[in-house]
This record gives C-alpha cells, sequence and structure tokens, in this order.
C-alpha cells in the first residue's frame, strides 16, 4: 500500500477506535456482512492460534516456511512483506470496519486485494476458499500471498535483473502489481510510494530473516 494510503488509514483508524470504545458498532444488516469464515470442523487447514491484541509477523514463521518451501519462495521475502504489511491493526473486526469505509482495502495479514487473491487461488489447493475469509485465517493469507509471489516469479528472468534483486523486485510486484514489476526490471524508476516499500523491506529484512531461522 502506498504512503497516502498508510496516512488515510492512520488517520481513520483513531475515529474508529473510538466509535467502538463508545460502543457504537458501524450500521450492518445480514445483507451486508461478509460470509461467515469457514468453520474448523470443515477440511479446510484452520489457524487456532488466537486473533485481535498485539499482532507480530513472526508469530507466523511456521506458516511461512511452510507456504515458502510448497511455492519455492525466499521465506524471508515473505516475513519482510508480513512486516512492511503490519502498520494496519489486523484484528477481523478493524479490518471490515476499515473495508466499510473503503471498499478497496485489502484483507488480511499480507494486505491482500480480492482480484489479486481471486486470481491467484485459480486450480490451486484453496480455490474454494474466498477472500473475505483473510482476515479470520492467517494460514491463508500467508499461503496466499506466497502463491501470489510465486506467480509474479514466473515473469522474471532466470539470471541478471538489473538495478535490483529478484527479491526486490518481487515485492515491488506484490506492491505495485506485475506491470511495475516488468518496467522496473527494464530500468524504469520506482514510484516513491514503491521506493519507500522497498526502503521499509529492507529495514525489515534482519528481523525478517531472524523470524524466519527462529
Amino acid at each position: 500500500m502506498g504512503a497516502r494510503r498508510r496516512r488515510l488509514f492512520a488517520a481513520t483508524t483513531a475515529a474508529l477506535t473510538l466509535f467502538a470504545l463508545a460502543g457504537c458498532g458501524l450500521p450492518s444488516s445480514p445483507e451486508d456482512s461478509p460470509p461467515s469464515p469457514t468453520p474448523a470442523g470443515d477440511d479446510y487447514s484452520w489457524n487456532p492460534k488466537p486473533i485481535g491484541g498485539d499482532y507480530d509477523p513472526a508469530d507466523y514463521a511456521a506458516e511461512v516456511r511452510e507456504h515458502a518451501e510448497t511455492t519455492d519462495v525466499n521465506p524471508v521475502l515473505i516475513m519482510a512483506i508480513l512486516y512492511n504489511e503490519s502498520y494496519k491493526p489486523h484484528d477481523p473486526e478493524a479490518e471490515r470496519a476499515w473495508q466499510k469505509l473503503d471498499p478497496d482495502a485489502s484483507f488480511g495479514i499480507a494486505n491482500m486485494h480480492k482480484a489479486a487473491f481471486d486470481d491467484t487461488k485459480r486450480g490451486r489447493d484453496f480455490a474454494g476458499r474466498q477472500w473475505e475469509e483473510l482476515p479470520d485465517d492467517r494460514d491463508l493469507a500467508v499461503q496466499a500471498a506466497a502463491w501470489y509471489l510465486h506467480d509474479l516469479a514466473e515473469g522474471l528472468p532466470d539470471g541478471e535483473t538489473g538495478a535490483y534483486t529478484r527479491d526486490q523486485l518481487l515485492a515491488a510486484g506484490y506492491n505495485a502489481g506485475p506491470g511495475s514489476m516488468s518496467a522496473y526490471l527494464d530500468g524504469a524508476e520506482p514510484s516513491a510510494s514503491v521506493a519507500d516499500y522497498l526502503d521499509r523491506l529492507d529495514a525489515n529484512w534482519e528481523k525478517a530473516t531472524e523470524a524466519v531461522e527462529g
């Protein structure tokens, strides 16, 4: 997400918090509520970790390692992206309240948009899952992010990648889309928001490495 949307989110989060503390909920009805998450007794892999309160991406190192191995993506890259996206309070109710204000908002700890999730899940073992489940199932969020990065990697050459490393290009593609990733591969300068994203990726790389190795 770009710097402008992060500032907008920060400004609005305080208002949402006060709204919730006052005992008021955003108007809702069965028609505009998201589908219920898949129950734990179903065939899907459900994440048993408690959701809410403080969120630390390092708590999901096992999930990152598992899905990184399956998708042949650098686990440190996935973890660093989770750190990049952790500016947002990843509580299911907070995410859904924000989405009511901004219908284009992303869901889950990897901040994935609906179109990206729907494209990524095709032909995969989570094809029957729904984007609306991402806030409640953090394993699914990591799995979808890993496969999205896998698909982005198919658009990169096997050899040299110019001024950016392979992981930097994948992070740029995750943030701005495959078209932007291809442009940076061809030598284009990243936008200010993508440059900021890559700076934060670099700043988060050491603790992401420690989290994955730990």
